[in-house]
């Protein structure tokens, strides 16, 4: 397992070990945990921490397979899981199936979060062993999350998923600080969310949809950016990504328009204002936002 040694106290010698501690007590008073495990420097933390505490037998790592998961994402989940020898499983999630979902209003990441925890409790069946089947669910939430309107932790919580990260006090500056450390190599790992949140909210998501998205993505991912987001606006795809790679992405404007054309776009768009997580979020009226309905995936 690479990092830090399985088990081993880590001593920084800050007061910010004290932080890490808790989080280690915190998953030792739960005793048996499935992580939502998606491959994100958050996910990756806490998986990480949770094998390295309480040992494969009592944690499972379970990723949600869908059209709304990018395919170098769920590579990344089983390369992470291979090279840190984690108890591994893929469930198949069908959001798309459900119109609440696919109607893309406000409570979409809601509804695919209840996808996640259905798929969680086939793969555990009530009246299972608790040493082995991890019956309490983590979510790698920080801090930082519980600003936002993000929905999926409602439903996750009215489920039974708990926070460990949020209970330890762990902000994403925290996450990514620790995980270096630890020499974990998703400590820089871009910000990465589901598909559906590149499509703004009122437009149907559909498997082309995702599949244009996600073809989009990948292409320009190959062709060396890292941070960004392809928002989908019917035959327009709108590029964001970091302040610093907009230079060359104009730069090599024609190796960009023609990878994002092949993937299905008639116009090719910069967003001259950046990357920026979850900005789709500003498209929810007040009244939306005050009525509960929560908003754009994480």
């Amino acid at each position: 397992m690479t990092g830090a040694p399985a088990g081993t106290s880590i001593d920084t010698g800050t007061p910010d070990a004290a932080q890490f501690d808790a989080l280690r007590a915190h998953l030792a008073r739960l005793g048996s945990v499935t992580v939502a495990f998606s491959g994100g420097a958050d996910s990756a933390f806490l998986a990480w921490v949770a094998h390295d505490t309480l040992g494969s037998a009592h944690v499972r790592c379970v990723t949600a397979v869908s059209p709304s998961l990018a395919p170098e994402e769920l590579a990344d989940c089983r390369q992470l899981a291979a090279e840190w020898g984690l108890d591994h499983h893929e469930v198949t999630t069908n959001e798309l199936a459900d119109p609440s979902y696919s109607a893309n209003d406000g409570s979409r990441c809601y509804h695919c979060k209840v996808s996640l925890m259905d798929a969680i409790d086939v793969l555990v069946p009530a009246g299972s062993d608790p040493r082995v089947s991890g019956p309490t669910v983590v979510l790698g939430v920080n801090l930082d999350d519980l600003g936002d309107h993000r929905p999926g932790q409602q439903a996750a919580a009215e489920r039974g998923a708990v926070f460990p990260l949020v209970e330890a006090g762990f902000t994403k500056e925290d996450v990514r600080d620790w995980s270096k450390k630890l020499g974990l190599r998703t400590w820089n790992k871009p910000a990465a969310a589901c598909l559906a949140s590149r499509v703004p909210y009122g437009t149907k998501v559909t498997l082309s949809t995702l599949s244009t998205v996600a073809t989009a993505e990948s292409a320009l991912r190959r062709l060396g950016f890292l941070e960004l987001r392809v928002r989908h606006y019917g035959d327009t795809a709108r590029i964001e990504v970091g302040t610093d790679e907009m230079i060359r992405m104009i730069a090599e404007r024609e190796a960009v328009t023609a990878a994002v054309h092949a993937a299905g776009y008639r116009y090719v768009t910069l967003d001259l204002d950046g990357f920026r997580s979850g900005n789709l979020n500003a498209m929810l009226t007040d009244d939306v936002a005050n009525s509960g309905e929560p908003g754009d995936h994480p």
